[in-house]
């Protein structure tokens, strides 16, 4: 594997170039209110529901990349009382003209939403109904993105809403659009140090931005973050069984011979994991799952 045009590379083991993130499982308080929710905010569809389990898919109803978990009792999460686990999941669109159409969508149902210009890519922000983050985004191409002293350049700007509208050229929000995958994660963490261990040294990613304030970010393939982390919320308990949470995220391998290779590194560096039918599941030290599992 070629040294990273950006980052620092883990010295054991190193994650495949072809990674990528598969569906992300949720735990809800109301399993009614967050399908229409995800159906009519996002453009999800539903591929599969039962009394305590949805599947969301894109549009033409693909593979699912959100799974929503009802448990009742949950309190929703509220601002100033943050949990270490999810930060937001973040779905990635095929290009800017689908984040044209989505903001026009939001705008229309009066939506309230964040944005960011990260110079990488375009950011919506948005809260599910139990204060989960979601960002919605599209990147800006790879051959634009700068490096500065050895890290990716990738800051927070205002984002230049009617510009990006305007690249919508009128078309409606049909849905999420086909080929929109699961682009990263953002977690609270208790500390950086702590985390980087976990993610750069034990899963394999590279680190690829660490200087900014409060928060790392790390990738695999020379892509900006499929994982970010921060201590925005640093001294907050973990998410427990009483909260809206990340039940896990999906890092998906090519191949065997990687899956072996990464569940021996775990190892070696003394980060539990749990052998399953289809790979394997591994625990940050805040006790966020991550399933990790052959394409």
């Amino acid at each position: 594997m070629t040294q990273p045009r950006f980052g620092v590379a883990p010295t054991a083991f190193r994650l495949p170039h072809d990674i990528h993130l598969g569906p992300i499982r949720l735990a809800v308080s109301n399993l009614t209110t967050s399908t229409t929710w995800y159906q009519e905010t996002l453009g999800l569809t539903v591929s599969h529901r039962d009394d305590v389990h949805a599947q969301l898919s894109t549009a033409d109803g693909g593979e699912p990349l959100i799974e929503l978990e009802v448990q009742p009792g949950l309190e929703p999460l509220r601002r100033g009382h943050e949990r270490l686990g999810l930060y937001h999941l973040a779905l990635l669109l095929p290009n800017r003209s689908h984040l044209g159409s989505f903001i026009t969508h939001l705008a229309g149902l009066q939506a309230r939403a964040g944005t960011a210009d990260h110079s990488v890519s375009e950011a919506i922000y948005l809260s599910d109904p139990d204060g989960l983050g979601i960002e919605v985004y599209a990147d800006r191409p790879a051959d634009t993105w700068g490096v500065e002293d050895g890290q990716l350049a990738m800051d927070t700007r205002p984002l230049d809403v009617m510009d990006l509208a305007r690249a919508g050229q009128d078309q409606p929000w049909r849905g999420l659009p086909e080929g929109s995958t699961i682009g990263h994660v953002h977690l609270h963490v208790g500390d950086l140090a702590t985390s980087d261990a976990s993610y750069h040294d034990a899963l394999g990613f590279d680190r690829v931005l660490w200087r900014y304030p409060g928060a790392s970010f790390l990738s695999a393939g020379g892509y900006h973050h499929h994982v970010g982390t921060n201590v925005w919320a640093a001294g907050a308990p973990p998410a427990g069984p009483t909260d809206p949470r990340l039940l896990h995220w999906t890092l998906r391998l090519p191949d065997a011979a990687s899956l072996d290779a990464l569940a021996a590194n775990l190892e070696r560096q003394g980060q539990p994991l749990t052998r399953t039918e289809q790979g394997l599941v591994s625990h940050d030290p805040w006790g966020t799952p991550v399933h990790v599992e052959i394409v």
